[in-house]
């Protein structure tokens, strides 16, 4: 436990732990966690308050030759630890897809040139609902890869940015976080490439996930990066979390998440590919899971979405198709900022619900 001190502006390298600068906090803190490392042998990575949750977080590399489990078991039963657990990876949910070969649908209320391609677009009726609302004046902490806050068709869209991997120079060229942000809010009618599901919903961009080159089309994160991404969305304004990606079951991640629930933020998270309903996010009570429409497999317990052949953007100002549940929560997400704009205290049991229903009416 600790009293909340600065979260840093940036993490480390694209690894996700190196060479942080720590952030002592309190006297206490600072003084048990160096009795830590000399009666476990560990060496201090890197350290910051979770503000939210009052906690002094750390970063321990383990001896040489050491268990990691015996360790983890020898910390967890130390009363001077509140939570002890692996630095766990997770990873970005969608891919590269070709071109589907099907005609464009006209859409007359756009003057987007590609808005005709947007087949998922016309499946959940996103034109008939932004007749009624765009999403003006929802926050959507987004929580990926860099997006290219540069693309044109995301002018004005994304109200901040901060990297919580690294200031490396391939962020804005990494493809799934522009790819996400595009399906989310693309903007309409600027005679230009395609339409967001709620193109005026705002978008808060936290880099927590990396890719090993830059036109990579997954792209890992870890346990660390994606706390501070949380903790920085539970400092800000956002109404929504968007989590595309998916990993094993993390309880400092589970404790943010459910921290933000208590907030009245409605967070959603992408269904994995083997749809193990037990891992982070959707595993957590609370959290609205998204899986691709066009999967077989899909289950009737989650929101479905469309999720293969999406026509999206591409970093450097370009356009193509891609494919996976990532693209699917992202049609969840931008419905519920259509919805939020409505109704500013919705509930997310409640906005899941109605997508449950609208979903099974329209077949």
């Amino acid at each position: 436990a600790d009293k909340p001190d600065p979260q840093p502006a940036a993490g480390a390298t694209p690894r996700g732990y190196d060479a942080l600068p720590n952030y002592t906090g309190g006297g206490r803190a600072v003084a048990t966690a160096a009795h830590l490392s000399a009666d476990y042998g560990l060496s201090e990575r890197a350290a910051w308050v979770i503000e939210p949750l009052r906690l002094r977080c750390l970063v321990f590399a383990l001896p040489e030759q050491a268990d990691r489990a015996q360790l983890l078991a020898r910390l967890k039963s130390d009363q001077r630890v509140r939570l002890a657990q692996p630095l766990q990876e997770f990873e970005t949910l969608a891919g590269v897809a070709a071109p589907p070969v099907a005609a464009a649908t006209p859409a007359p209320d756009y003057n987007d040139p590609y808005v005709g391609l947007q087949h998922s677009f016309s499946t959940i009726a996103a034109g008939a609902a932004q007749r009624a609302t765009r999403g003006q004046g929802v926050q959507i902490a987004l929580i990926d890869t860099g997006v290219d806050a540069a693309h044109p068709d995301l002018a004005g869209r994304i109200v901040q940015q901060r990297d919580f991997v690294g200031s490396a120079a391939e962020a804005a060229a990494e493809r799934h976080g522009t790819e996400v942000a595009g399906v989310i809010s693309a903007v309409a009618n600027n005679r230009l490439g395609i339409v967001g599901v709620a193109p005026d919903a705002q978008l808060l961009a936290y880099r927590a996930c990396w890719t090993t080159t830059p036109q990579a089309a997954s792209a890992r994160c870890n346990t660390f990066t994606l706390a501070l991404a949380l903790g920085a969305a539970l400092a800000s304004d956002a109404r929504i979390i968007n989590l595309s990606l998916g990993g094993p079951a993390d309880p400092l991640l589970q404790q943010l998440v459910a921290q933000a629930q208590a907030r009245g933020i409605v967070v959603v998270g992408a269904v994995p590919p083997d749809r193990r309903m037990d891992g982070f996010p959707v595993g957590i009570p609370g959290v609205i899971a998204a899986d691709a429409a066009e999967d077989a497999g899909a289950s009737v317990a989650v929101l479905r979405a469309p999720g293969r052949d999406v026509l999206t953007l591409e970093p450097g100002g370009h356009f193509d198709y891609a494919s996976g549940s990532s693209l699917a929560t992202a049609h969840v997400t931008g419905a519920l900022a259509l919805l939020l704009a409505l109704d500013r205290r919705g509930r997310a049991a409640d906005l899941a619900a109605l997508l449950q229903r609208s979903q099974q009416e329209a077949g």
